[in-house]
């Protein structure tokens, strides 16, 4: 392509964890119109979740820069930095309140409309629990991404159900599905069995001991077999979700054989050797699915909304540990997988082109774009918004409130190392107080 047909687009992603900033960055580059040279600045929201430099790593996205920042230093960033594109990949409550307080930074401009960038927001994986919530908070970006065909409808009925302009609502699949297809049975050596653990499903110290235990036995089962426990962080590490039970320290108790293995790393990295991929819900089982890996969704603890396992009633993936030592190997359902956004059959380059096409369409608007316009305002949530903006220090207009940390200034090193000795303070109390509290209280 020649160097003159090309334009710079500046992207900036805003993520709140090592997950969300995955989805994120590779969401921006698959969005990107055609024709784009990307410039892509990353924002990791300062917090429990702020991933660490080997989190990152792992991930694999590279940004041209990145900063961390707390959400009023963003919005500061946000008025002084002319970007194309804006990629809010946040928990629904962080996207509502920067929704707002962007709605205050970008004010109207002489010609009455607000000069921003096109904003977009989504879901990281499978939407299983929470989905008004979640839908409602992220309402008001210019493009809301579905992962699939399924999710596109179920988010449209939730928005023209509350009488809310449904129009942001744009199918897509998820960016980070990819990788060569699995070869077939018997062409890995040694075959390589993969348990996709989650950081917070299940949640109780039995459950996960269960989990880890069959594991360990279906590697002794097989010792010709290569078992692998993909994990997602180190202990210490916080992911989209809190982890108070690390596998790690779990398996400190067993004594596992020789063929059985703790492992971290990119997803796809592991996959590429995977020649059975279980798991209780994870979205690995989705990027599985894409590369045609036999996919195991557990049925040991049961089929139930709190596990999100339910979302794939209907996969021909549910089993249970039990059937795979007898030998059991799922075959998925085709019908249930082209819902899902999992496009095996070669369909998957063009999952984004609705996207693309609707950016560049926006960024091309005459005149520019209409104000951010959420659902949840003073006026339809006035017992709700006030506290979802507060807990990101602004008020209910969206501006920051007093005492918020400064924007224009970086924290200086005594203030650096009391917040590095209080994120350490609050996963000490999240991963080994607070689950003695509960079983104190259990007594």
């Amino acid at each position: 392509m020649p160097v003159s047909a090309t334009k710079t687009l500046r992207v900036a992603v805003l993520a709140d964890s090592d997950t969300r900033w995955k989805w994120g960055a590779l969401t921006a580059n698959r969005i990107a119109p055609e024709n784009s040279d990307i410039r892509l600045d990353g924002y990791l929201l300062r917090g429990r979740a702020t991933p660490t430099a080997r989190q990152l790593e792992e991930v694999g996205v590279r940004a041209d820069a990145l900063h961390e920042v707390t959400a009023v230093q963003f919005l500061h960033a946000m008025r002084e930095e002319p970007y194309d594109v804006l990629v809010l990949a946040l928990v629904g409550g962080g996207v509502q309140a920067m929704l707002h307080g962007l709605g205050r930074v970008w004010q109207d401009g002489p010609d009455g409309r607000p000069k921003r960038p096109v904003v977009v927001t989504g879901y990281v994986g499978v939407v299983y629990e929470k989905l008004a919530d979640g839908l409602l908070l992220r309402h008001g970006a210019d493009l809301v991404l579905a992962n699939s065909r399924q999710d596109a409808d179920r988010f449209r009925a939730v928005y023209e159900g509350v009488g809310a302009d449904a129009g942001s609502v744009t199918e897509v699949a998820l960016p980070f599905l990819g990788g060569a297809a699995h070869p077939g049975e018997g062409e890995h050596d040694p075959y390589t069995v993969v348990f996709a653990a989650q950081p917070s499903v299940p949640e109780s110290r039995k459950d996960r001991t269960y989990l880890l235990n069959r594991l360990i036995e279906h590697a002794r089962r097989h010792p010709e077999r290569e078992v692998l426990l993909k994990l997602r962080s180190k202990p210490g590490e916080h992911t989209t979700h809190i982890e108070e039970l690390p596998y790690q320290k779990l398996a400190q108790r067993f004594d596992p054989p020789s063929n059985f293995r703790l492992v971290y790393g990119h997803m796809g990295e592991v996959l590429d050797r995977t020649d059975l991929l279980v798991t209780i819900s994870s979205t690995a089982a989705l990027e599985s699915l894409h590369r045609r890996i036999p996919t195991v969704v557990l049925t040991d603890l049961g089929v139930r909304e709190a596990l999100g396992n339910h979302h794939f009633v209907g996969s021909g993936c549910l089993a249970s540990w039990d059937q795979l030592d007898a030998g059991h190997r799922p075959v998925p359902d085709e019908e249930w997988v082209s819902r899902q956004g999992v496009a095996t059959g070669g369909s998957y380059a063009t999952a984004f082109d609705a996207a693309r096409e609707r950016v560049a369409e926006l960024l091309d608007r005459p005149g520019g774009l209409p104000p951010l316009a959420p659902y949840y305002t003073s006026v339809t949530a006035p017992g709700y918004l006030p506290g979802l903006l507060a807990r990101h220090h602004l008020g209910p207009d969206g501006t920051p409130l007093p005492g918020a940390p400064a924007a224009d200034k970086e924290p200086g090193p005594v203030r650096q190392i009391v917040r590095r000795a209080a994120r350490g303070a609050y996963r000490h109390g999240v991963q080994r107080v607070a689950p003695v509290v509960r079983r104190m209280g259990e007594l």
